[in-house]
């Protein structure tokens, strides 16, 4: 009997921390949604719909369901995530622009100042010379007067530029600040992008012979993906597995995007130990990938080929042609 009624405690209990669980998970979605960052209303507002759908969803599901909305509520995230980078690198470049327009404006500004109030000082002078003159005894002092007045209007002109050029100054430095905290937020996704094939060829013939090893990834599915789901899951899907490729493979790796659905990574590995990488790549690689469609989660697959391309004893040139080889399947 005692046995029972602890066993029934117990199980009370369990009862108990799983639905605290639950309605702290379904707080976490909506609280999300609540305080999403207010941005440009196409970002912010589908994302806090898919929240909130999502967070409605959770909440008359059943327990074995909720493995979904976890993938689907990281996809949410990770995809508000990539739009608002995009949205401040944009902002970025035009706060960048609107600098350097500010700069060339306070340029001009001071340039046009200086030759402006030489030539007034300079006809000033004269004009001052030509009171003291004899034959203008009878307009010295008018001459004195309009010289002084038109001085006057000299310095004032020049101390409102000196304010204009002041005000100019502070805005850039102000968006200088803001550009730099811009950089530093945009600077979240820089690991995932990828050379191209050109760059990649570059870093291929200015290494040392023989002192590295290629890895070569032909991968199938993006374009199924596209067929499938559109365009925007095609490029979630790449970047999903660009992020997984960079955290598998050294951190001195160079990866590059050889063509669509072809990836070459350059590794300081010796032969063995490259062979072991481009296994684990294979193996851990291929699969589903969570990807968001229209705040919904689907898993296009990928399927992955794996070769290894060693560089020693061969030219860069015979490199590149094994490299063609090896990816067209004519090896």
């Amino acid at each position: 009997m005692i046995s029972i009624r602890k066993t029934i405690s117990d199980l009370d209990e369990y009862r108990q921390q799983r639905d605290l669980a639950f309605d702290c998970y379904l707080a976490a979605i909506r609280n999300t949604a609540h305080y999403t960052v207010e941005l440009d209303d196409s970002i912010t507002e589908p994302h806090r719909k898919y929240l909130t759908a999502l967070a409605d969803e959770v909440s008359s599901a059943a327990p074995g369901s909720l493995e979904e909305s976890r993938a689907t509520f990281r996809g949410l995230l990770r995809d508000f995530r990539d739009k608002v980078s995009k949205y401040v690198a944009d902002l970025r470049e035009q706060l960048g622009a609107t600098a350097l327009a500010l700069q060339e404006i306070v340029d001009s500004l001071a340039q046009a100042d200086g030759d402006h109030e030489a030539r007034l000082r300079s006809a000033l002078a004269g004009l001052r010379k030509t009171a003291e003159s004899p034959e203008a005894a009878a307009l010295r002092a008018r001459l004195v007067a309009m010289a002084d007045t038109i001085q006057q209007s000299v310095d004032l002109a020049r101390r409102e530029h000196e304010v204009v050029i002041a005000q100019f100054q502070g805005e850039i430095r102000a968006l200088h600040k803001r550009i730099d905290s811009l950089e530093a937020a945009a600077s979240l996704d820089a690991l995932t992008k990828l050379y191209t094939r050109r760059e990649m060829e570059e870093r291929i013939r200015s290494a040392p012979a023989g002192a590295f090893c290629l890895l070569l990834v032909k991968v199938t599915g993006f374009r199924i993906a596209e067929l499938d789901f559109g365009r925007e899951v095609s490029a979630e899907l790449a970047s999903a597995f660009s992020r997984r490729l960079r955290n598998t493979l050294p951190d001195d790796a160079v990866i590059g995007r050889w063509s669509e659905e072809e990836f070459i990574a350059i590794t300081r590995l010796p032969r063995p130990e490259a062979v072991n990488l481009a296994t684990h790549v294979a193996d851990h690689l291929s699969g589903s990938y969570a990807c968001l469609r229209a705040g919904k989660t689907v898993r296009p697959m990928l399927e992955l080929r794996v070769g290894l391309v060693d560089s020693a004893g061969d030219s860069a040139e015979r490199v590149l042609h094994r490299i063609t080889e090896i990816l067209t399947g004519r090896q």
